[in-house]
């Protein structure tokens, strides 16, 4: 039989595994403490730390020489500058979001490329000229303190912006406001908000949702309950807000309001948990002086997910998958004596993700196979009309207002970046409002999607992405393989430079749609979480060996990744095969799947992995948990554990702890190595000089022992 040939760099990957020590790692001071939960032992000698990384300096000290030991290591990889400096190349372009109208103003983020935080422009008019209003690059010394790019509105006539200030990656939002006109801040700084919508009632003032403050130290620990909606006039201290919805005998509910686009109603949508089941109650702001703040229920009992899309008059429209696992379009008439649900747009073949009044007609975006289309129809579902978008992409935007005459899109794929789009409803027509220059051209690479049998036959899609050259050539290449798997969130095409900076090096991207996804509605989430999460699990291992099996990848050659929910993937499935990969990258993994409802926001968690302290979901739990289930005596691939000190949504002692156990562990002579980011959280707000540094080191990690060598592989830039 006939073997492939084996790359250099590999070669010398595979060589540097037989004969290279294990990397010389920090003592950890271990506990003695063994718990018997439903009877069974189970051993937590890491659980100091667990501790607040900023407040105890036995943490701390045990992360500076971790951090230390990472970047002496990573000090020795040849192609950690050569990544370095591609990344910063293929970030440094022009970046915009979409614009929000308001007043005949439009309102956008800009970034001039390699900027640590976008800045907020303003024009008058679609050719105005554009005028600074608010630039987050002078808040801070490091670039840390950030304007959430999710978290601005103007108020209706553009006088007023409201705006969220994020600190050094945390998730909880200070608001403040200014005038912009004059691009004077105002005093007003609302606190401990997250997870918030800002909804303007008018120019009088905005409803927003905020916690209680929580215990002192525990800031960024603490499990947080009491979210409630408060309506702010700005120029006004917080204390004297006005209490609009609350539900203080269920702390656990949270509350977000939106205001529909003729700014008749106040939409309140109630959540208990992570997962897409709501209630929904109206406020009907005309009687607000007669009434107050009096909701009216419109549905209850949490049957499933109503997502706003806005309203004419008495009549209100929502996406929804009650009834429907891939959602539908209903409308209702709250003037009705009995409010009935009429289907406008039922439910199709494609999952129905969003849809926007703009105009007289409805805008839809649906997700077929993972990737994005766009349909156009009147109120009432007839005479649709499909805007042609290219193939393997994903768009987003589509806000508008009935009787506005235009909207703006986002259009991106993996080998383009995010573009902003006019779509002009009277005529059909789109033309461009900011498109970034390339310094490549993406006919040079091919986007494929292929379908891979999972290890119960599920047919489960994934992108596989290439140089034309290499996939024409049939070349086996070391391969990065991206997957999340989980909260019925969908993976859609999207430009990364750090992904194209693996593809211009030589390799391959592929990124598995796993079931817990949304890519496939309400059955495909289900097929993945609670007592059915181990399906993700096989279906990333599928994944891989899928890769190996065609010859995309050679043997050795296969690195995986993923974030949070796919950092825990990343985790299991290590465990369960570690002889499928070379490399690993766990990003702000939830890794103790028996704590994980005691920090933060991780008691909403529960929806998608079940309850600890339930017998029969602490057994799943337990047989998956990656901290829990980490083996001696085998060969673990190579390891880079990445998180940061301000992660308050996924709290760092996951890692920490995760990390002490592998670097504990009989498991092989490769590196496993913890990357510990300071000032920095989840993901959101981190500076770009941040995200290029981060994104180098790993990248330059897995090459190693992938056997990826940039230099001899790269394409020249054009």
């Amino acid at each position: 039989m006939r073997f492939p040939r084996l790359p250099c760099a590999l070669l010398s990957a595979l060589f540097l595994i037989a004969n290279a020590p294990a990397p010389d790692y920090p003592a950890t001071r271990r506990l003695d403490l063994v718990e018997r939960p439903f009877g069974e032992a189970v051993a937590d000698p890491y659980r100091w730390l667990e501790n607040d990384v900023r407040a105890d300096p036995e943490v701390a000290a045990w992360v500076s020489r971790e951090n230390a030991l990472t970047q002496s290591y990573l000090a020795t990889l040849p192609a950690r500058e050569w990544f370095a400096d591609r990344i910063r190349h293929l970030t440094d372009h022009e970046r915009f979001s979409l614009p929000k109208k308001a007043g005949g103003r439009y309102f956008y983020l800009r970034n001039t490329g390699l900027q640590n935080q976008s800045q907020l422009w303003v024009q008058r008019g679609l050719h105005g000229a554009p005028r600074l209003l608010l630039d987050p690059n002078a808040w801070s010394t490091d670039g840390a303190t950030a304007l959430d790019a999710d978290l601005w509105q103007p108020s209706r006539s553009g006088r007023w912006l409201a705006y969220g200030v994020q600190d050094g990656g945390s998730d909880w939002r200070t608001l403040r406001f200014c005038d912009a006109r004059s691009s004077r801040v105002l005093p007003d700084a609302l606190r401990w908000a997250n997870d918030t919508q800002l909804a303007w009632v008018g120019d009088e003032g905005v409803l927003y949702s905020h916690y209680p403050a929580p215990p002192p130290g525990r800031e960024f620990q603490a499990p947080a309950f009491g979210k409630a909606v408060w309506f702010h006039r700005p120029g006004t201290p917080q204390s004297a807000d006005e209490l609009v919805y609350a539900t203080p005998d269920h702390p656990d509910w949270g509350h977000v309001a939106r205001v529909t686009g003729d700014g008749r109603f106040a939409v309140i949508t109630t959540a208990i948990g992570t997962d897409a089941r709501y209630e929904i109650h109206v406020v009907d702001l005309a009687a607000r002086v007669l009434r107050g703040w009096r909701a009216r229920p419109l549905v209850s009992g949490f049957t499933g997910d109503w997502k706003l899309v806005d309203a004419i008059g008495t009549r209100l429209w929502f996406v929804t998958n009650w009834q429907a696992p891939r959602y539908r379009l209903v409308a209702v008439d709250l003037a009705a004596p009995e409010p009935h649900w009429q289907d406008v747009v039922p439910q199709g073949a494609a999952t129905l993700q969003q849809a926007a009044i703009v105009g007289r007609r409805l805008v839809l975006t649906t997700l077929r196979n993972a990737a994005s289309h766009a349909l156009i129809v009147d109120l009432d579902g007839r005479h649709p009309q499909e805007l042609l978008l290219n193939e393997f992409g994903t768009a987003s935007g589509f806000r508008g207002r009935p009787g506005d005459p235009e909207t703006f899109f986002a259009y991106a794929g993996f080998t383009r970046p995010p573009g902003i789009y006019r779509y002009d409803v009277r005529n059909g027509r789109v033309t461009p409002f900011a498109t970034p220059r390339l310094g490549f051209d993406p006919a040079d690479y091919r986007v494929e999607q292929v379908f891979y049998p999972s290890k119960d036959g599920t047919r489960v899609p994934m992108f596989l992405v290439r140089r034309r050259d290499i996939a024409d050539a049939h070349r086996a290449v070391p391969t990065l393989l991206y997957g999340y798997g989980g909260f019925d969130i969908a993976l859609t095409p999207g430009f990364v430079p750090a992904r194209m900076a693996w593809l211009q090096a030589g390799g391959a991207f592929a990124l598995a749609n796993l079931r817990g996804g949304g890519e496939f509605g309400r059955e495909w989430h289900d097929a993945g979480r609670l007592a059915n999460k181990q399906n993700v699990f096989d279906d990333f291992i599928a994944a891989g060996e899928w890769l190996t099996a065609n010859g995309v990848t050679p043997r050795g050659g296969l690195a995986i990744q993923g974030g949070s929910n796919g950092g825990l993937l990343v985790g299991a499935v290590v465990n369960q095969r570690p002889d499928l990969f070379a490399a690993a990258n766990p990003q702000v993994g939830v890794m103790d799947m028996l704590r994980f409802d005691r920090f933060t926001v991780g008691r909403g968690w529960v929806d998608d992995y079940g309850h600890p302290d339930v017998a029969a979901d602490w057994k799943v739990l337990r047989a998956y948990s990656p901290y829990h289930n980490i083996a001696g005596g085998r060969d673990y691939p190579a390891i880079l554990v990445t998180t940061a000190d301000t992660d308050d949504r996924v709290v760092p002692g996951h890692s920490f702890k995760y990390a002490a156990a592998l670097q504990a562990a009989d498991i092989g002579p490769r590196p496993h190595l913890i990357r510990v980011e300071t000032r920095a959280g989840h993901g959101a707000g981190k500076p770009t000089d941040k995200t290029i540094a981060e994104s180098a080191d790993i990248l330059a990690f897995l090459a190693r022992w992938t056997g990826l060598e940039p230099r001899a592989g790269a394409m020249a830039a054009r």
